[in-house]
């Protein structure tokens, strides 16, 4: 029942690795792979002298690290609420209305988002108009300093619920005597959600945490090719992954895009496996 896997694993994942080479090519589409020259490491030594280099990776890292720091708790602690829920129809009503928008493409949620602060009727500027907190709309989508914290928050509106499950399946494996015997010394329910429930669960969190590491170099495509698409914004929004699709896809640069693609890979390798090496040291680990 495995092979079939991991043929389609072969064939779809490692063959085309031979890809990679591209990145050490002048490539032309006209000359094909094969004839087109070897340039070594040019297109690296491009993207690291480049001035947009260091905007691009501080974007990157910034943005990966606030949907860490804010994107990663926030199901942990939707799990831990919704445990402690004990009205039967309420907390599948919740579940629902947190599950819905993992289902929605980003298409759908960017465009919510853009009516949402739309200038022209959008709520948010109707309610700050109307409590008075302002004058007049504001373009949220033209303003720099807006956009992490848009980027964030419908980030974690999106994914919040679907995170939830895992965390509440592991929750639900907790041996409720624990509880019973905490409940009988005077715990209250937030010394056993610090003292039972987050201890038991920490196997499955750490596991997350070490892939969410790993991945720390994702900061997005979608969200933010669909959210920033205001120019005002590409100083704040341009990571590695919107960057390869304007000055490599676009303007055809396909070496240069291979290149900070591999360049990104290799970085996530190094970040998975000292990752899971510091949680090795917990007793939790990948390998």
């Amino acid at each position: 029942m495995v092979w079939p896997g991991i043929v389609l694993i072969f064939i779809f994942h490692y063959i085309p690795m031979y890809g990679i080479l591209t990145a050490f090519k002048d490539y032309n589409i006209l000359k094909g792979f094969a004839a087109s020259p070897w340039v070594g490491f040019k297109h690296f030594e491009a993207f690291f002298s480049s001035p947009d280099f260091g905007r691009v990776m501080r974007n990157t890292i910034v943005i990966a690290l606030l949907k860490l720091l804010v994107g990663f708790p926030a199901p942990i602690v939707l799990a831990l609420m919704l445990s402690e829920v004990r009205h039967g129809l309420f907390k599948r009503i919740v579940q629902s209305v947190t599950y819905l928008p993992y289902f929605l493409s980003w298409v759908i949620v960017s465009g919510i988002v853009i009516s949402v602060l739309s200038v022209d009727n959008g709520t948010v500027n109707m309610v700050l108009q109307g409590a008075g907190l302002a004058d007049e709309p504001i373009n949220f989508l033209s303003v720099p300093e807006y956009f992490w914290a848009i980027l964030i928050s419908s980030n974690v509106w999106k994914d919040v619920g679907f995170g939830s499950i895992v965390f509440l399946a592991a929750i639900a494996g907790i041996d409720p005597h624990l509880y019973e015997a905490a409940e009988m010394d005077g715990a209250g329910k937030l010394k056993q959600a610090f003292l039972i429930t987050l201890p038991s669960i920490m196997p499955v969190v750490v596991i997350f945490l070490i892939l969410a590491i790993g991945n720390l170099l994702n900061a997005g495509f979608e969200d933010i090719l669909l959210l920033a698409k205001n120019p005002l914004l590409w100083r704040v929004s341009d990571v590695l992954d919107t960057y390869v699709y304007r000055i490599g896809i676009e303007n055809m640069r396909y070496s240069f895009a291979t290149a900070i693609g591999l360049f990104k890979a290799v970085v996530s390798v190094l970040l998975l496996a000292i990752a899971n090496q510091l949680a090795r040291r917990s007793g939790n680990s990948l390998w």
